[in-house]
């Protein structure tokens, strides 16, 4: 589980990140007052674009509900309006240099979100193999290949954050990812 004084990972999918990562730290390290707030793969909540409607996309188009293997690797999620809420505590309140983690749900096992998707679309839920990912998820199949849990628990002690809105599982249930 990723901490918000772990190094990025090189690795992961938001790889793409790091250096900006680097360039906020070096302008710490030259007296400007900036922070890094990570966030997770998921960000939802009514007006959400990415990573859950492209989930329920994907599902409707191929008529399953998919997850890789044995469905337990995770994805970190936060709601969008806890997000915005850290970002702005972490101006306030936020050290230069400071790295802070926008993370209220740790880590969802991916077959859980199926299970949730698969239900709502009234299609099936299955597995598919690590082989069969890339062709099924296409770009976001990396999330899947990959662990993404993620902890928030110096940020919520450093900057008094503590998120307040839906879970990503709570918000899928509620039912508007799926009104159109």
């Amino acid at each position: 589980m990723a901490t918000e004084i772990d190094a990025p990972d090189s690795n992961a999918p938001s790889a793409p990140l790091i250096p900006s990562e680097q360039l906020i730290q070096s302008l710490a390290g030259q007296g400007v007052r900036s922070s890094v707030v990570r966030l997770p793969p998921s960000v939802h909540g009514e007006g959400d674009y990415a990573f859950v409607p492209t989930l329920i996309r994907i599902a409707r188009d191929k008529g399953v509900s998919a997850y890789v293997g044995d469905g337990s690797s995770r994805w970190s999620a936060v709601h969008r309006l806890d997000a915005a809420r850290l970002f702005r505590l972490a101006l306030e309140k936020g050290t230069a240099g400071g790295v802070y983690h926008g993370v209220s749900d740790e880590g969802v096992p991916v077959r859980e979100l199926a299970e949730v998707i698969g239900h709502h679309l009234n299609i099936p839920t299955t597995t598919i193999t690590s082989e069969e990912a890339t062709e099924h998820f296409g770009w976001i199949s990396a999330f899947f290949s990959v662990d993404c849990s993620a902890s928030s628990a110096l940020t919520q002690q450093q900057l008094d954050w503590q998120p307040t809105h839906a879970t990503v599982l709570a918000d899928l249930k509620q039912g508007h990812y799926f009104a159109a």
